[in-house]
């Protein structure tokens, strides 16, 4: 994973496939890291030779463990959907959380210039909060 990160994440362009199997690597090594039962769905339904920037999705996995699986003792989930078209690839991720006070960092700071840099008004990042529900969308238009 350190080495795709590190490798991968110096190119222009990966497959989205590519990405798909970085994510599935995060998700397994987070569930064996946190020792408990977590409900973790990925639906893919995507040509898997598109080429996308890399690693535009993991900070919001990221988050959904730190903030989700990580602070909540039992239930815990995260659902992910990759779907691609001509026109657009859309990134959604939904997770359990229990609100914590005074939760700030970086990662989504970054993640938004990213994609104001490599996408500029190509792109989507939308968020939905409800009480003990998070989910986060991105929408990287045509590519």
């Amino acid at each position: 994973m350190m080495r795709y990160s590190i490798y991968e994440g110096e190119k222009d362009t990966v497959t989205i496939q590519e990405e798909i199997d970085f994510l599935k690597n995060y998700i397994e090594l987070h569930k064996m890291r946190y020792h408990k039962e977590i409900s973790v769905d990925f639906i893919c339904a995507v040509d898997e030779n598109r080429k996308v920037v890399p690693l535009p999705f993991i900070i919001l996995l990221e988050n959904a463990f730190k903030h989700g699986v990580e602070n909540l003792r039992r239930n815990t989930y995260i659902k992910m959907s990759l779907v691609s078209s001509k026109k657009e690839i859309c990134f959604t991720i939904e997770n359990n959380y229990e609100k914590v006070e005074n939760q700030s960092g970086i990662g989504l700071k970054n993640l938004k210039r990213r994609l104001e840099l490599i996408y500029p008004n190509q792109h989507e990042l939308t968020f939905s909060i409800t009480e003990n529900v998070y989910q986060a969308q991105l929408i990287l238009k045509k590519l």
